[in-house]
């Protein structure tokens, strides 16, 4: 492990006032997104939408580095260029997700657990090989009756420790993500303190394996409401409440936090980013964005999966990533 290179790895990933942009659809996911707007779902399209993506023009202005699915990490561009290849010509990080998704809990119904550790070891050399400089795991922690479980909790959390040494002993920058979802109707509150003991477990977990956490970056949820609460917190209770939070538990030396906007609207996804870095600008780490939904979608709406439309397309994720750029430094 060459600690020197993952520190600055994850220095470059947390530049200001840039981003990562998480591109890592796997192939059904992209389907359903493609089946809502009638693109036919092929891998053809998947590869023109994604060229869209990393073609915008002064999208390295905004964005650091970009997850990439396993399918486009190896995809080649219309114009014979790997992707990985051209995103480190245009100064952007490549990045790949290496967990194979989130899974039935055995046991334990209406939870998941994260799984991919089988045989990661290996595909990380190849991917290290191969140029990416880091790696996402998500695990999924719901709020419901009776749940997270600690068994959930705890599970998922060896999992993303185990997921993040075996990235470092290949100097890959590992993204732990433990996604609290907003699914539900569950209270701030609640969410809080399931946020607050998900975290505490990870750090714990992280620092039983001995994570260099200079080099690693977190990629959490925000507090918030759930989606379907009848009284959900304003903005900018999610935003101190949040930040409360990630004071109160993450350690100082960690790389950098990166949020996922998690099923956030585009509103709400860079305002309670732009309130965190207005409000608090003294904190030990960089607090900035990890989006999919809250860059890309307003531009696959616009695409349509016609070449006509590229040119508004991309200038609609410019303007999204534009404005997730400002609000990591508080300047919306």
């Amino acid at each position: 492990m060459n600690t020197e290179a993952l520190k600055k790895t994850a220095e470059i990933m947390m530049n200001k006032p840039k981003g990562l942009l998480a591109m890592d659809e796997s192939s059904p996911t992209c389907a359903k997104r493609f089946a809502a707007l009638k693109i036919p779902e092929t891998e053809e399209n998947r590869v023109r939408y994604r060229e869209l993506i990393v073609t915008t023009p002064n999208l390295s202005n905004y964005i650091s580095g970009a997850i990439l699915f396993d399918e486009t990490f190896h995809q080649k561009m219309s114009t014979g260029i790997l992707f990985r290849d051209h995103l480190n010509s245009i100064g952007i990080l490549p990045g790949i997700k290496v967990d194979t998704g989130a899974k039935d809990f055995s046991c334990h119904p209406n939870e998941k657990i994260t799984e991919g550790l089988d045989g990661l070891r290996d595909r990380l050399v190849n991917y290290e090989k191969l140029g990416a400089k880091f790696c996402k795991w998500r695990a999924v922690i719901t709020i419901g009756d009776n749940i997270p479980s600690q068994a959930c909790i705890s599970s998922n959390c060896n999992a993303l420790a185990r997921y993040a040494s075996l990235c470092q002993e290949n100097n890959l920058v590992p993204i732990v993500e433990p996604e609290v979802l907003i699914n539900g109707k569950h209270s701030i509150d609640k969410c809080n303190t399931i946020t607050r003991e998900t975290l505490k477990c990870l750090f714990d977990q992280l620092a039983l394996l001995n994570i260099y956490l200079p080099g690693t970056i977190l990629k959490p949820s925000m507090v918030i409401s759930g989606d379907s609460n009848d009284s959900r917190a304003d903005f900018k209770m999610v935003a101190d409440m949040t930040i409360k939070c990630l004071k109160d538990i993450c350690p100082d030396d960690l790389g950098g936090i990166a949020f996922l906007s998690g099923g956030q609207t585009n509103e709400e996804a860079t305002t309670h980013l732009n309130l965190m870095n207005k409000d608090y600008d003294s904190l030990p780490w960089r607090v900035t964005f990890s989006y999919a939904r809250a860059i890309q979608q307003s531009a696959l709406n616009a695409w349509c999966g016609k070449d006509e439309n590229s040119q508004k397309s991309q200038e609609i994720l410019s303007e999204r990533a534009n404005l997730c750029s400002k609000a990591s430094i508080g300047e919306l």
